[in-house]
């Protein structure tokens, strides 16, 4: 099995992109194929709506979502939503997430956000049938301090993302079996 891991924030001291290596120390644990993809080194282009599609990174990430078993995109909240540079993925990459299994990691400044990412999965759903985890990690500052996580609950909260992310990958993308 494999999975793709994209952490979307643009800081250098992102807590996503914690929750984001947490995640993938546990899937690497669980025994699966896992690739860290960081937006911070990944130059996109702003999605145009025309010749942004024919970007040479473009093509490369979308391929990465096709061939993934599921997902998990580490994500800060910004003003109620998921930031920019997530959505920017989405829009560039769009068909490659035809009904990838997608799981969620997010971190944001405090409690009141909690569905912010709501939008964004229902987007996932109705436009390509992604199939949304869901269970999500939402971690806020009080969780992670200097870039390490410090509520052990969260580390359960990561464990149960990445291990129903595996459960529903292994349910619907069975192994073919011989002829």
């Amino acid at each position: 099995m494999s999975f793709l891991i994209f952490s979307c924030s643009l800081n250098p001291n992102s807590r996503s992109r914690v929750l984001a290596r947490a995640a993938q120390t546990r899937l690497e644990a669980a025994g699966v194929d896992v690739e860290f993809v960081d937006l911070q080194n990944c130059p996109l282009p702003l999605c145009d709506g025309a010749s942004a599609y024919g970007d040479p990174l473009v093509a490369e990430l979308s391929r990465k979502i096709a061939d993934a078993e599921g997902v998990l995109i580490a994500v800060p909240i910004y003003n109620f939503a998921v930031n920019a540079a997530a959505k920017n993925l989405i829009e560039l990459t769009g068909n490659a997430w035809r009904e990838k299994i997608v799981g969620f990691l997010c971190s944001a400044g405090s409690t009141i956000s909690f569905t912010s990412v709501m939008t964004f999965a229902n987007s996932l759903m109705l436009d390509f049938r992604s199939v949304i985890v869901p269970r999500f990690v939402y971690a806020t500052e009080a969780d992670i301090d200097g870039g390490r996580i410090i509520d052990p609950r969260l580390h359960e909260r990561i464990e149960e993302v990445t291990s129903t992310l595996i459960r529903f990958a292994r349910a619907l993308n069975p192994v073919p079996h011989d002829s």
